[in-house]
């Protein structure tokens, strides 16, 4: 899915490389104005001779490749005031072709987009005119939908289409726990989809809050885990939890990879899926069965008060780790940054090493805005 046999450019002529053009969407809040901060996060798609892309107020764009001239754009006029939860961004289209249409009808190409007050929008890939066909005149409001949550959500990444079915990922939404009420676990990252097996291959985010699992005991299944679903049915086929009880955002960020490896004399079709802990794990891609051994070693517990963590953590034997398992003071804090005054020294003498009492209202503390102090010995593992 990312592999290029393309050759023209090569290790002798990349260094005189030199900017074909330059387009500007003109897109930008600066977080003025009652709006939050904008990023550019698209991922430009190129179909049948056109570069599409998204803006970070939503607004969908195609261009000439060849001359990055504008052939047409379209607003969905989302509304940019509203507190989204990732800010203003998005990152990019998906595209769908419709084998019953016919040559110069409208809409035989399609362009989809999630926006961010949860549309799911259906665009003629060739005019960027809505679909009339597609919901109510090209757009489907994901918050009129049977199993709907009171509750925000909206969407940041691109749908993914498989078959005549496109689906869309939920950047955050109410959910409910086993046990609590909690929220996330949400499928916020890039879906895989597997025609051939029907399947829907979706990397989940963490649960929350974040950093603190008080409030919901367990391993908060299908938190921090790829999950396979029937593309017709949305019925589990499988699903695999790379973290348990997650406690550090460990959120599964990368889309699911889907490969065939040689593995015991036999070509066997994987998911790689990787997350923030660093670690790459191989599964069947028809079971979701580790096809390298994965472990489950005891790690150290929490010291909160409330908090129960889970007493071991899956840990793939092959390949090896993509980070250091181990977080020191300097990779926290980097090598020649200073500590914050209000962080006391690691003390290996101390029963209470290396703890920051809370010192925020919401009574968590908080390490370079990411982690806990008392973190940096939780992933000494």
């Amino acid at each position: 899915m990312r592999y290029s046999p393309l050759a023209q450019v090569n290790r002798e002529n990349v260094s005189r490389l030199k900017v074909a053009w330059v387009f500007h969407t003109g897109d930008v809040s600066d977080g003025s104005h009652d709006r939050q901060r904008s990023g550019l996060e698209t991922t430009p798609i190129l179909v049948d001779g056109t570069l599409y892309l998204t803006t970070a107020f939503n607004r969908v764009i195609a261009l000439d490749p060849a001359t990055g001239q504008q052939r047409w754009a379209y607003d969905p006029h989302i509304e940019l005031t509203l507190p989204y939860g990732d800010g203003l961004i998005n990152r990019g289209v998906a595209t769908w072709f419709d084998p019953q249409c016919r040559t110069g009808e409208p809409c035989r190409r399609r362009i989809y987009e999630s926006t961010q007050d949860a549309r799911l929008l259906s665009l003629d890939a060739t005019t960027g005119k809505p679909c009339a066909d597609f919901g109510d005149s090209g757009q489907v409001i994901l918050r009129n939908v049977p199993g709907y949550l009171a509750g925000w959500y909206h969407m940041t990444s691109p749908p993914a289409v498989i078959d005549d079915i496109a689906t869309s990922p939920v950047t955050d939404a109410a959910g409910r726990s086993l046990e609590r009420n909690t929220g996330a676990a949400n499928a916020w990252s890039i879906m895989a989809t597997d025609p051939q097996r029907d399947l829907i291959l979706v990397p989940t985010g963490s649960a929350s809050p974040d950093y603190y699992g008080g409030l919901r005991p367990g391993d908060n299944k299908w938190a921090n885990s790829v999950v396979a679903l029937r593309a017709k049915t949305g019925e589990l086929a499988w699903g695999f939890q790379l973290v348990h009880h997650d406690l550090w955002d460990y959120d599964t960020a990368a889309p699911p990879l889907l490969a065939s490896i040689r593995h015991g004399g036999a070509d066997v079709p994987v998911v790689i899926q990787g997350n923030k802990s660093g670690f790459l794990y191989v599964l069947n891609r028809d079971t979701g069965e580790p096809v390298f051994p994965v472990e489950e070693r005891r790690v150290p517990a929490s010291d909160i008060p409330g908090e129960v963590t889970s007493p071991t953590q899956p840990f793939p034997t092959a390949p090896p780790a993509l980070a250091p398992q181990k977080l020191t003071e300097g990779d926290a804090w980097g090598p020649h940054a200073r500590r914050p005054r209000d962080v006391p020294e690691m003390d290996s003498r101390s029963p209470q090493r290396g703890r920051l009492y809370p010192t925020e209202p919401s009574g968590h503390a908080r390490l370079s805005g990411q982690f806990r102090w008392h973190d940096l010995e939780r992933l000494r593992v």
